[in-house]
C-alpha cells in the first residue's frame, strides 16, 4: 500500500488526525438529543407564560423538570461549543490566534454551562 502523504507532509509529520469522524459523529448525536429537549423547553415556557415567579420555582423543584434543564443546557452548551470549533478551525489560520479562541470558548461554555446548572440546583434545591 503506497503512503498517501504529499512529501511536505512527511516532512513536517502533518496528516490526518483521525478525529474527524468522532467530532462529526458527537455533533450530530448532541443535535439529536437536542430536539426532544428543545421540544420540552419550548413546550414548557409556552405552558408556563404569564404565570408568576413563584409557580415558575414550583416548577423548576419539580426532580424530573430539573433533570431535564440540566440535560438541556449540557447538551446545547457541548453542542454549541463544538460547533463553535468547528468555525475557528475552518476560518482561523493562525495557529495561536486559533488556540487562544478555542481556549476562550471553552472556558466560556464552561462557565456558561456551570452558572446555568448551579442556578437551577439552587432553585431546585431551595437556596
Amino acid at each position: 500500500m503506497t503512503d498517501m502523504k504529499t512529501p511536505l507532509a512527511k516532512v513536517h509529520g502533518l496528516g490526518s488526525a483521525k478525529d474527524g469522524t468522532h467530532h462529526w459523529w458527537v455533533q450530530r448525536l448532541t443535535a439529536l438529543a437536542n430536539i426532544p429537549l428543545v421540544i420540552f423547553m419550548v413546550v414548557s415556557f409556552v405552558g408556563n407564560a404569564g404565570k408568576g415567579h413563584a409557580e415558575w420555582v414550583a416548577w423548576l423543584k419539580q426532580p424530573l423538570v430539573s433533570v431535564l434543564v440540566i440535560l438541556f443546557v449540557a447538551n446545547f452548551v457541548y453542542h454549541m461549543r463544538l460547533g463553535l470549533q468547528v468555525i475557528v478551525e475552518d476560518y482561523v489560520h493562525d495557529k495561536g490566534t486559533k488556540v487562544a479562541t478555542m481556549v476562550l470558548i471553552t472556558f466560556a461554555c464552561v462557565l456558561i454551562a456551570a452558572l446555568s446548572i448551579f442556578s437551577v440546583l439552587r432553585i431546585a434545591f431551595g437556596g
